[in-house]
């Protein structure tokens, strides 16, 4: 039976403090007596680093994602994301300024399915003053429209801004949701199975468009992915848990077939 042992980690400490993005300290977390879902993680992240978060279902990987910004409270250890660190579930004030500074992307990216493109994208100014505004992006001020043709652009939307997001094919619906996380230009971007649900061609055209934003405003990009194809190709680096552990951290070049065998090596089979 395969040892379950940590593959080396490859200098990715993180030593550098002004470099740092995210820093985790003995991160921990327990939804119930019986199930601690993280079980003392230690990671840092780099400015501008393309890191893919791979693991069976299970493993942790969502959780992870959402204790960084916190959006489920720590049990034990510590975060420290953008300069904000905590040990529990940060203050209001320390929650709107991560929200502020982070986008996400989640495999259901959840639009408001009767309103046009232009609309839901304004809905990513929702974090800032006057959010209530940004409903219906007839009230939103022309700034907030602005930024959100701009999004569009990036994304090669901007024909469809007045398009309802229903009448939009998975691969641009995905798009319009990408452009709402980026509208407020955030240093880091989250992206929970962004390709899932997405044929093959839409999918690799969507971890291309994460790619080419990372590299050109020098954003984050923290991923998970089942598909090994897009870890590879798509990350600088990749991160694999096991049992709620940091099991392989290692440049993605570098993870060979055995490697990744090993995170999803499952006893008895």
């Amino acid at each position: 039976m395969l040892d379950v042992q940590q593959i080396s980690v490859d200098g990715h400490t993180g030593t550098d403090t002004a470099e740092v993005v995210i820093n985790l300290q003995g991160l921990r977390k327990r939804y119930d007596a019986r199930t601690e879902v993280l079980q003392g993680i230690d990671l840092s992240i780099r400015r501008g680093e393309r890191v893919a978060l791979i693991g069976s279902n299970g493993s942790g990987k969502s959780t992870l994602l959402r204790c960084l910004v916190g959006l489920h409270a720590v049990t034990a250890g510590s975060v420290t994301t953008m300069g904000e660190t905590f040990n529990s579930f940060p203050d209001r004030g320390q929650q709107r300024r991560l929200r502020a500074r982070t986008g996400f992307v989640f495999q259901k990216h959840c639009l408001v399915r009767r309103r046009t493109a232009l609309s839901n994208v304004v809905h990513g100014m929702f974090s800032e003053p006057g959010s209530w505004r940004g409903f219906a992006q007839s009230l939103a001020p022309e700034a907030w429209r602005i930024a959100a043709l701009d999004a569009l652009d990036a994304v090669n939307l901007s024909e469809k801004a007045s398009d309802r997001a229903d009448a939009l094919s998975g691969g641009q619906q995905q798009r319009v949701a990408i452009a709402r996380a980026i509208v407020r230009r955030p240093v880091l971007l989250i992206a929970d199975e962004p390709a899932a649900s997405l044929d093959p061609v839409s999918g690799r055209d969507v971890m291309l468009l994460f790619n080419t934003l990372s590299a050109l405003h020098g954003i984050t990009l923290i991923f998970t992915s089942h598909d090994m194809t897009h870890a590879r190709e798509f990350a600088d680096r990749i991160v694999a848990l096991r049992a709620g552990r940091v099991f392989l951290d290692k440049p993605a070049a570098s993870v060979s077939d055995t490697d990744l065998e090993a995170v999803f090596h499952v006893a008895g089979r």
